[in-house]
């Protein structure tokens, strides 16, 4: 191919010049020059050699790690479902040898079907082919010299807005002050302008039976006043963001959104577990507090029975419930329902930033989870290197511009916080 195009080269500067009787070394010079210029992206030369991995955050955080014949790689990162998948990975890498990572879709899709019968229909294999995914639109962006959100189609925004998740559950029974007091410090110290808190504390007096969910009258008036100090703290205007993990039943679910109707909450997150769609359906009919769900279901085909029963805003984890491609997917899906599409997100800023880029080719994205320990745990910005300013500002995140995700990883800052036993990007 390159003996083709040096030799089209050559005689098209010559016929160009009417030059065809002239010295056949005219425009060697011009022929070298274009040899000499690096050709890192060419697609046909483009191979797969390697994929390797890490875990931090005790095996719960995955970073994967795509290597190619011509020294370019791709990041991409799985959160949750995915501890002691390390033999997976290398399984989906051996899959992967020798091929061009420009075919995303074909890819995802081909590891996908061959898991068939091994569970690829949603937990840790999905999360797992997610960071794989992401890894390879990383890995295409960077070999094109695109940024990732214009190899899916462009983009609606050049700002993806976000919610910062205060992380109050650390603290085992908060009051309601500490309720006020942290909306406050979110919004005074780091400018954001929507907030999530958390309800489920197993911690409550009130809360008489270790394995049933159904909220005590006593439980359901601790979670309405730590909620109204939220709202009588930081006014109307204020996005309060409100997530139950699932914990509790359907009756509890019906009591407490009917309960905080008048607090406005922009949702309330899974009050119930996400397995039974059908019961969303009754839930979602009864209130006019908004339902969301989604942080645990996997691929566009979970998210449709989601819809289908009535949830009012969805929210896939991108970073395992099928990565950036099967993520803009579900948010398509979710358009022709007129339902917004809030992503779950609890990864590093690696996994944030490619999060971003989908939020931003998408027409109904809402708001994107932001993680309070990006600001207080050192480590998060020890593992990732980025250089185009501020992570977030004014509860926003400008989506990069840089080719691929624009976030690589820090391999050895990332290894003093990876756990012992388990094989480091070998």
């Amino acid at each position: 191919m390159k003996n083709s195009r040096r030799s089209f080269i050559s005689k098209s500067l010559m016929a160009g010049a009417g030059l065809g009787m002239v010295s056949s070394t005219y425009g060697n010079e011009y022929v070298t020059a274009i040899d000499k210029n690096p050709k890192l992206s060419a697609p046909s030369d483009l191979k797969i050699t390697d994929v390797k991995c890490g875990f931090i955050r005790r095996g719960s955080g995955l970073f994967v790690k795509i290597h190619t014949n011509q020294g370019i790689y791709g990041c991409g990162e799985g959160v949750d479902a995915v501890p002691g998948t390390y033999h997976l990975v290398k399984r989906m890498g051996f899959f992967l040898r020798d091929k061009s990572p420009f075919n995303v879709h074909k890819i995802f899709e081909d590891i996908r079907r061959a898991g068939h019968f091994g569970g690829a229909q949603s937990g840790t294999y999905v999360a797992v082919l997610s960071a794989i995914e992401t890894a390879l639109w990383d890995l295409a962006g960077k070999a094109l010299d695109l940024p990732v959100y214009k190899l899916l189609g462009g983009k609606f925004r050049d700002k993806v807005r976000v919610y910062c998740d205060t992380a109050l559950y650390r603290v085992r029974f908060p009051s309601p002050d500490d309720f006020a007091t942290a909306a406050k410090d979110a919004i005074s110290n780091w400018g954001f302008n929507a907030l999530k808190f958390d309800l489920d504390y197993a911690s409550d007096p009130d809360k008489y039976d270790r394995y049933n969910w159904t909220a005590s009258p006593g439980e359901i008036i601790r979670m309405y006043d730590q909620l109204a100090a939220v709202r009588e703290a930081v006014g109307p205007k204020i996005d309060l963001c409100v997530d139950m993990h699932g914990r509790y039943d359907h009756v509890t679910a019906q009591t407490i959104a009917k309960k905080v109707e008048d607090l406005n909450l922009t949702w309330l997150e899974e009050p119930i577990p996400a397995e039974n769609f059908d019961a969303f359906k009754t839930l979602t009919e009864e209130t006019s507090t908004p339902i969301s769900a989604g942080e645990n279901v996997y691929l566009g085909h979970g998210f449709k029975q989601l819809l289908d029963n009535g949830v009012d805003i969805i929210m896939p984890d991108l970073q395992k419930c099928g990565g950036l491609g099967e993520g803009q997917r579900i948010a398509n899906l979710a358009n022709l329902y007129y339902v917004p599409f809030s992503p779950h997100m609890v990864a590093s800023f690696l996994g944030a930033m490619a999060c971003a880029h989908v939020c931003a080719t998408v027409p109904n994205f809402h708001l994107m989870e932001w993680q309070s320990y990006f600001h207080t745990d050192p480590m998060f910005k020890e593992i990732v290197t980025y250089d185009e300013g501020d992570w977030v500002k004014d509860s926003f995140v400008t989506v990069s511009e840089k080719p691929g995700i624009g976030v690589d990883i820090n391999e050895d800052a990332m290894r003093k916080y990876a756990p012992e036993g388990i094989p480091f990007f070998e």
